[in-house]
């Protein structure tokens, strides 16, 4: 066997460079092949395979568009202040304050400090959750035979848990989580009901309106009722942009996320990054 040696390994490992798997990060990101940003702009190029995981500091103004490319993905978001993890992603406040429990082009993502982390600039999806979070060890168990990470059907939270250890943090960390192209919809009796995806290519891009840590689980959603654990390849792409400022109709839309915006612009400002 040729890996059976050391040097074997060594020279078969070697053999890999310039492969490429179908998902994997593409490293520089701007060997990217159609990069929808200028050139040079691209910082972040990798799909996602069902079952697996990613994360990333951006930048603020950072542009991230995430793409479900065959309409069985499942991006669960998790967001913190890049160098302050304690003001992370508050679903509940997300959800509250903006009168809005379906999100789209034009909310705002916000910590529990009442600041924005991320903006939404763009979705041609329209199917997403901010109620149900992810998936579980034990309720893919349950359902699959098993969750753990190596399984063939991984739990988004213990996807979570390594991404998040990559990044400082602990599994206290783990706030609940937004989920992109698996949507939800709220019966008149309070039921839920799963609306599932609207088919292969739909998109959401978001705006870190701060430095942010980005975690993401591809994994299915935990109210899909089919029983196969199926999920598809994630596309993830990120570009410098700019953060959003005052006179943009995202800044302007409401009083509340006029508030939140020159909450975090406040913020900005006193530690001279705004």
């Amino acid at each position: 066997m040729a890996t059976a040696t050391t040097y074997g390994a060594r020279d078969h490992a070697r053999a890999q460079e310039g492969k490429r798997a179908e998902a994997m990060p593409v490293v520089p990101a701007g060997d990217w092949p159609a990069p929808p940003c200028e050139a040079g702009h691209l910082v972040w190029a990798e799909t996602v395979a069902g079952g697996n995981y990613t994360h990333r500091v951006l930048a603020r103004g950072t542009e991230l568009r995430l793409t479900d490319l065959r309409g069985d993905a499942c991006a669960h978001l998790l967001l913190y202040a890049a160098d302050r993890p304690w003001e992370r992603l508050n679903v509940a406040d997300t959800v509250k304050v903006q009168w809005n429990a379906y999100l789209g082009e034009g909310q705002l993502l916000l910590s529990d400090q009442g600041r924005v982390l991320a903006s939404l600039v763009a979705d041609t999806s329209g199917r997403h959750d901010a109620l149900c979070g992810t998936s579980t060890l034990v309720r893919n168990t349950e359902r699959y035979g098993d969750g753990t990470p190596q399984s063939d059907s991984p739990a988004g939270r213990e996807l979570f848990k390594l991404a998040a250890a990559k990044n400082g943090l602990e599994p206290r960390d783990l706030p609940p989580s937004l989920s992109f192209f698996q949507g939800i919809e709220v019966r008149d009796d309070g039921s839920l009901d799963f609306t599932g995806s609207t088919g292969p290519g739909g998109s959401v891009t978001l705006r870190a309106e701060q430095d942010v840590t980005v975690l993401i689980a591809n994994v299915p959603h935990p109210a899909d009722p089919r029983d196969d654990y199926v999920n598809s390849p994630l596309e993830v792409l990120a570009w410098r942009a700019e953060a959003t400022k005052p006179g943009d109709p995202r800044w302007e839309a409401t009083p509340e996320g006029r508030r939140a915006f020159l909450n975090t612009t406040e913020f900005l400002a006193a530690r001279g990054l705004a």
